[in-house]
């Protein structure tokens, strides 16, 4: 009678762990999800008002952690990776942005800047970066990766691109093609 009981008891614990069990946390989703994606997906690490987007593609997860620790873990979760690499964009009113309007904005230029040190950057006003974006976002995969930073268009964007195969030897190839086609 002592074993069946404490067998129930154990069948009772065991049903309501999931009950306790705590959602993953953005590092883990990050690491779960890098894997899947390849180029043409793309990593947003965005401000705190960023806003929730209804396309069925993207995926969006608050981090509660500040928006320089996030693009440095992207980073080297994509560097570590064999198959992708990052092409950045940032919002071209950025540059633009005045310390009296948000406070900080000076600081956080200065210290992105040495975070992306080495990488090319472009620069898009932030409606054509969000246009590129929903479209990918029909067919590909987003990943939102929210912040807890409140100064505006601070927006890292990442276009995942293929790490094995260059935009040099893609030319090449397409040149071949219309080469041949002649």
């Amino acid at each position: 009678m002592l074993l069946a009981m404490k067998r129930l008891a154990l069948f009772i614990l065991l049903l309501a762990l999931p009950a306790f069990a705590q959602p993953a946390g953005w590092k883990t989703r990050l690491a779960e999800s890098l894997p899947l994606l390849g180029h043409r997906n793309w990593i947003l690490i965005v401000d705190s008002a960023y806003p929730l987007q209804s396309s069925p593609g993207v995926e969006t997860i608050e981090t509660n952690a500040s928006q320089l620790e996030v693009v440095s873990a992207v980073l080297d979760a994509i560097n570590h990776s064999i198959h992708v690499r990052p092409d950045i964009f940032m919002d071209a009113e950025l540059p633009f942005v005045p310390e009296a309007d948000a406070p900080g904005v000076s600081a956080y230029r200065t210290q992105i800047a040495g975070l992306l040190r080495g990488y090319k950057i472009q620069s898009l006003p932030h409606e054509k970066v969000i246009a590129r974006i929903d479209e990918a976002g029909k067919t590909f995969h987003i990943l939102v990766l929210k912040t807890s930073l409140t100064i505006p268009y601070t927006s890292v964007f990442i276009q995942l691109n293929c790490k094995y195969w260059s935009d040099d030897a893609e030319s090449r190839l397409r040149q071949k093609m219309s080469a041949s086609a002649r």
